[in-house]
């Protein structure tokens, strides 16, 4: 009796196993790898099927709905057979049938079907099914069309340098820069024949599902919404082309999470038709991969610095020289001129003082200045998810030379990444710790789970303590309500805390500095204490123009604008009453 029952219970665990089986194989088949099995069962109506696959990039919009980033697509590829084509005495007239169907160059058609010892030419990509279907009704032997699968970027220019785009790799296509790079594990697909066995791959697929190779397979969801990104590479092409810039940037960071709204660069590229190999460097990601000397901006965290230490207060003064001589060199205002004998740390902020910021250097001291730098991640990698981060140039920052040090108080020579340069401004702007910039908030892996990463406020680093991050906050908002252009683009309602720079760029083959190229730089946050938004501008040698406060204000308020009415963001601050009332 116990025998029968032994036997009976196995034989429902080995019943239970086999469902169990087939259940996990119609997943597989049905869900996981449906388009797979479409796309290949389609050898049996059209011939040379092209079979390509690869994960999908997607923007957020504001609500949460996604936005195809970066998608396949299938179509059809014109192609014929030189060594059947050739027979027929009426090349003319079949180009001409061809022709009238979708535009095909006739001296490119005409060299291709001479090559009568080549048995596959092609003639077209990328065509639309009813193009397609009136190839095919024209029954012309050696002429075919075949099933083709391609990567799109719908988008076109939208946020390329950060999707970036795929290309060969020797023979392998792959992700060659952006997100489709750093997330090529996940993105890219094995592209196994899946004509196997059914039973062997039954478990041949359970194995893979826990395995690490496979399991990395899936979709990456952005944090970049579509809407802020193209407004912003608006507003950038404008200061680009208005001042004959070399390039300009912009960054659109939540400085207390590190998500990323938008990035952009101009001039840009189409990743659907890129430039050659020889044209690669407009594929760089300048915000990421380059280090430029951002200038005043950099007084900020020099400000931040000496409050935070006690060394000043925003009330504190000093008496201006206008210039002055470290190390035997020499350097000094913007205008070469005193400020006054009693000029408070808020007029330094204010009117961009060189000689205030390395006053505040000099009562931090070389050392305790030069470790509170580099404690904003100066020296160390964002940890940005995308490739070919540059690394930033602060050796300046460990010498005990005062003159070094006493420079890199206002923003010259040590070379900052524009990224490493928000992830630092962010600290003010977020009470004090470092965040980590990202682009990518949610994998969804092809077996149906979901991973969302996430990277812990808790967990961030303090930099500065959160009463100084009020404080260089309300510092930095009496410099847009009073100083820049004389508070006149300053909101009633709402407050910002923001700051200009201009610096000289370096000369690479004389040393020193060009006299009349510069590097604008603009940063601002808002509310200014509660920031839902950081904002980040540069643009590389504008012609005919000095300051960042020509060039990138205007910018710096559109983008703000649209934010505030996009987010239906709340005034943090009454109006102040008009005359009369």
């Amino acid at each position: 009796m116990r025998g029968s029952q032994n036997r009976l219970r196995l034989l429902s665990l080995l019943v239970f196993v086999s469902a169990l089986l087939l259940v996990t194989k119609l997943y597989l088949v049905q869900v996981v790898s449906g388009e797979s099995y479409e796309a290949k069962g389609t050898h049996q109506y059209v011939a040379g099927v092209n079979y390509f696959d690869r994960g999908g990039i997607s923007f957020t919009t504001k609500d949460g709905d996604l936005v195809p980033a970066a998608s396949i697509k299938t179509g059809f590829v014109l192609h014929i057979n030189p060594m059947i084509l050739n027979q027929r005495q009426d090349l003319e007239d079949i180009y001409e049938k061809v022709n009238t169907i979708t535009p095909v160059n006739k001296e490119s058609f005409l060299v291709k079907a001479q090559k009568t010892d080549d048995p596959y030419e092609e003639l077209s990509k990328h065509l639309e099914t009813p193009v397609a279907e009136k190839i095919q009704v024209l029954n012309i032997t050696g002429l075919s069309v075949a099933k083709e699968r391609w990567r799109t970027y719908p988008g076109e220019t939208t946020a390329a340098h950060t999707i970036g785009l795929i290309g060969y790799q020797g023979n392998i296509l792959a992700g060659r820069y952006g997100l489709e790079r750093f997330y090529e594990k996940v993105l890219k697909r094995s592209g196994e024949d899946i004509f196997v066995n059914f039973f062997a791959e039954i478990f041949s697929n359970i194995r893979k599902a826990t395995s690490d190779d496979e399991s990395l397979e899936g979709d990456i969801v952005t944090t970049i919404e579509p809407s802020v990104e193209i407004f912003l590479e608006s507003e950038i092409d404008k200061i680009t082309n208005k001042y004959s810039s070399d390039f300009t940037g912009g960054i659109v960071i939540n400085p207390k999470t590190g998500e990323i709204f938008a990035m952009a660069l101009t001039p840009t590229f189409d990743p659907n038709s890129p430039q050659s190999e020889e044209d690669s460097v407009i594929f760089k990601n300048r915000l990421v991969e380059d280090r430029y000397e951002m200038g005043s901006i950099l007084k900020a965290l020099t400000l931040a610095i000496g409050l935070d230490s006690g060394a000043v207060t925003a009330r504190s003064t000093y008496n201006d020289p206008g210039c002055m001589t470290l190390n035997t060199r020499t350097f000094c205002n913007y205008d070469g001129k005193s400020h006054g004998l009693s000029v408070s740390m808020q007029t330094v902020l204010s009117k961009s003082l060189n000689t205030g910021a390395a006053y505040v250097a000099s009562r931090i001291g070389n050392a305790k200045f030069s470790k509170s730098m580099l404690a904003f991640g100066l020296e160390t990698p964002t940890g940005i998810d995308l490739p070919n981060e540059g690394k930033s140039l602060i050796s300046n920052l460990k010498t005990e030379r005062d003159l070094e040090l006493a420079q890199a108080s206002f923003g010259q020579g040590i070379a900052l990444t524009p990224i490493a340069t928000v992830r630092a401004l962010s600290v003010l702007a977020n009470g004090g710790t470092l965040i980590t910039p990202h682009l990518v908030k949610e994998i969804r892996y092809k077996l149906g789970t979901t991973k969302s990463l996430s990277y812990p406020t808790e967990e961030q680093v303090r930099v500065i303590e959160k009463e100084t991050s009020i404080e260089i906050s309300r510092m930095l908002t009496e410099v847009m309500d009073r100083s820049l252009r004389e508070g006149q683009v300053r909101l009633e309602n709402y407050s910002i805390a923001a700051k200009t720079g201009t610096a000289q760029i370096a000369n690479p083959a004389g040393g020193g500095y060009y006299i009349d190229r510069y590097l604008h730089s603009f940063f601002g946050y808002f509310p200014s204490y509660e920031p839902e938004f950081l904002v980040f501008l540069y643009t590389y040698y504008p012609k005919n123009v000095q300051y960042a406060s020509e060039t990138l204000t205007d910018t710096f308020m559109n983008i703000t604008k649209f934010l505030i009415n996009y987010y239906d963001i709340a005034p943090d601050r009454e109006a102040a009453p008009r005359a009369g009332f």
